[in-house]
């Protein structure tokens, strides 16, 4: 399947903030509105800004409804999802990419917005995986804002580096970059917002898991094939990671290792891609190429 890039943005252009999943207030995202306003960008606040039902961002229908309006509306140039937590995959059937595939326009966001980076690449369609406005100013993030930034106006990819890790298996691959956040990547498994892997390159990241919950959900995508046709692995943070009482006995890479162990693609570990500061922004569909060596691992484009 070809895929389709959305065009870049360009200053003037117009741009939603829309809460796909956790509710969030405008005043959480002042900081964030001023930093789009100084690219030179109009901010809409989708509907779902001001929702509140429990700990969603309003009701499944008000969610939708506010995200398809950002799809269909032609001026809006670019989709940004405020924050993740859990909603996206309820509401992601409901929607329809017809306007969409007419004029697309970059989605962006990481985290539960997993399921629409998926869903969109199974279209054919790219998307961002970067930082999110209510992220946007915590300490050390500044590059992976700018790597944003980059990716929304369509400027050149930087290269992104990873130091050596004793777990890194050396090899090069070229695919289309595909993944996100594990938890999501698995709850989306045999949907309609499931992307093939073959091929491809995949990166991972996760947040607040127990250790065997990291196993099952490997477990899963090694029985369920997904990992068997990969190009490269990517594996990025996984943060604040839990245990029972009882040790599962290893940390989450040795996991993801015990899996990537029984493929021969080349692995690196440690990415700036995920739930921490430095969260590189990666465009989900381009082609890149992996390249792990001794000195540590690259992505290039």
């Amino acid at each position: 399947m070809s895929i389709s890039f959305p065009p870049a943005l360009h200053a003037g252009q117009r741009v939603a903030i829309v809460s796909p999943a956790r509710k969030i207030s405008a005043a959480e995202l002042a900081p964030a509105i001023a930093t789009l306003e100084s690219w030179g960008l109009e901010v809409v606040l989708g509907e779902s800004i001001a929702g509140d039902h429990h700990q969603f961002a309003g009701p499944d229908d008000l969610r939708r409804a506010d995200f398809q309006q950002q799809l269909d509306d032609p001026g809006i140039r670019a989709i940004l999802c405020a924050r993740g937590g859990y909603g996206t995959a309820r509401i992601v059937d409901g929607l329809d990419f017809a306007r969409f595939r007419a004029a697309p326009k970059w989605v962006a966001g990481f985290s539960d917005v997993t399921v629409l980076n998926s869903h969109l690449l199974a279209l054919g369609y790219a998307s961002i995986h970067g930082v999110m406005p209510v992220l946007f100013h915590q300490a050390g993030g500044e590059l992976a804002l700018e790597t944003l930034r980059r990716a929304l106006f369509g400027e050149a990819f930087q290269p992104i580096e990873a130091a050596p890790h004793p777990l890194n298996r050396p090899g090069t691959a070229t695919g289309a970059l595909v993944g996100g956040n594990l938890s999501l990547l698995q709850t989306i498994t045999g949907t309609a917002s499931q992307a093939g892997f073959a091929g491809r390159i995949l990166f991972l990241e996760d947040l607040d898991e127990y250790l065997y919950h990291i196993d099952r959900m490997m477990l899963h995508l090694h029985r369920s094939g997904q990992l068997a046709g990969l190009a490269g692995l990517v594996v990025g943070h996984f943060s604040q990671m839990r245990d029972n009482a009882i040790p599962f006995g290893v940390s989450a890479v040795q996991i993801i290792d015990r899996y990537a162990q029984m493929y021969d693609f080349p692995v690196a570990y440690g990415f700036p891609v995920g739930h921490e500061a430095d969260n590189l922004a990666l465009v989900v569909g381009q082609t890149v190429t992996l390249t792990v060596r001794n000195e540590g691992g690259w992505l290039t484009a």
